[in-house]
């Protein structure tokens, strides 16, 4: 017979994630385009921007604790279901093949059913946070 899984600790809803989302967008996002801009002269889609905004949210995660700067000026982080800190493996699966695999294979309505999922669930997890085996914690490490 199996065991029920236990619920994940303080997960975190649907509106302190997009806040913590704008706020990445405004600290890093914004600076980084205007950056970009001043050496490239183009506001259209740039390799180097694109690249450096995918690795800091692969790799800031991974490394503090499952915090971005929105996530930590909020108070929330990513966290594996059992409550031990993301790796590298674990952030792949959640930003690769979650976010932008599944996301862009059904254009975008993965996207909708998961911020769906994040305000109607109990243990408020999106497809990527169940791809990746993840969720979103206000428990501090």
């Amino acid at each position: 017979m199996e065991t029920a899984k236990p619920l994940p600790i303080n997960p975190v809803g649907f509106w302190r994630r997009l806040g913590a989302n704008l706020l990445d967008g405004i600290i890093i996002g914004v600076p980084l385009i205007l950056l970009t801009w001043l050496i490239t002269g183009g506001w259209e889609d740039n390799l180097v921007s694109n690249l450096i905004s995918t690795l800091y949210s692969l790799l800031v995660p991974v490394f503090w604790y499952g915090y971005t700067v929105g996530k930590k000026i909020l108070g929330i982080r990513i966290v594996k279901v059992d409550g031990s800190p993301v790796g590298i493996g674990t952030m792949l699966l959640r930003l690769i093949v979650g976010m932008g695999l599944v996301y862009g294979l059904t254009f975008g309505i993965a996207a909708i059913v998961s911020a769906i999922m994040v305000g109607v669930r109990e243990d408020k997890r999106a497809i990527h946070d169940l791809i990746a085996g993840t969720y979103v914690t206000s428990n501090q490490p």
